[in-house]
């Protein structure tokens, strides 16, 4: 169903303080992300997301891995060393990658991480858009799908997302004209990478990140090459 459907008249984006008390009230907020990104949907509450999308409240989703204290206690439940909690760090912040980290077995974790879990790894989103900063701080633990509901695919526009999404998701504007240009680059869900215990990389999932690469293995061999010799940038 529309969200033109639900009120029977076009509704419009919201502004950052709207998005801000729609999440803080528990709601699900569909939010935009920088070219080639599309949107994203997130909510406290991992139920709520999959609410948003239409599909089984149970299923897992991402952990938004955007604040400090939430990475650090990941990483203490990983099983990557020192170097490879860095990397993985480093892909989330700069590459903006959705990754999969190995969870070590028979450790304590905490609850708010178990809707992110599967099969033995954690599912990470790390995007940390600087617009975006003021409204995710605030929520150190936040749940993350691709704006999409069931059967479709992620909205790349505010228009797309608004469309899609009932009207009890609010869908914050783009926070600037020329984020959103006419004819600008096609848009594509992140690509997921995973981080193996010896910090090996492999493609899980193809999307915009390595979409410009001929091969998933040149992109694989692109993050080797660009992380191994630079180093880290402070957010």
């Amino acid at each position: 169903m529309s969200a033109e459907a639900d009120t029977g008249a076009p509704r419009g984006a919201v502004h950052l303080d709207d998005a801000r008390q729609a999440l803080g009230r528990g709601a699900a907020v569909v939010l935009p992300n920088p070219a080639p990104l599309t949107h994203v949907v997130t909510a406290i509450a991992p139920r709520t997301v999959n609410e948003a999308k239409a599909r089984p409240p149970g299923r897992p989703v991402a952990l938004w891995a955007h604040h400090p204290e939430t990475l650090r206690t990941i990483a203490a439940v990983t099983e990557l060393d020192a170097a490879g909690t860095a990397l993985a760090a480093r892909l989330l912040a700069e590459e903006h990658l959705t990754l999969l980290l190995p969870l070590r077995a028979g450790i304590r974790r905490p609850a708010w991480l178990a809707p992110a879990c599967k099969d033995g790894r954690v599912l990470l989103f790390g995007a940390r858009w600087r617009p975006l900063r003021p409204l995710l701080d605030a929520h150190p633990v936040l749940y993350v799908s691709s704006a999409n509901r069931t059967g479709r695919p992620p909205a790349a526009t505010t228009a797309e997302a608004l469309a899609m999404f009932p009207s009890t998701v609010p869908v914050l504007r783009a926070p600037h004209p020329d984020d959103e240009p006419a004819g600008g680059p096609a848009r594509q869900a992140t690509t997921t990478v995973a981080v193996h215990p010896d910090g090996r990389l492999t493609l899980h999932r193809q999307g915009a990140q390595d979409r410009p690469h001929p091969h998933p293995d040149d992109y694989l061999g692109h993050l080797r090459a660009r992380y191994a010799a630079r180093p880290p940038i402070v957010p």
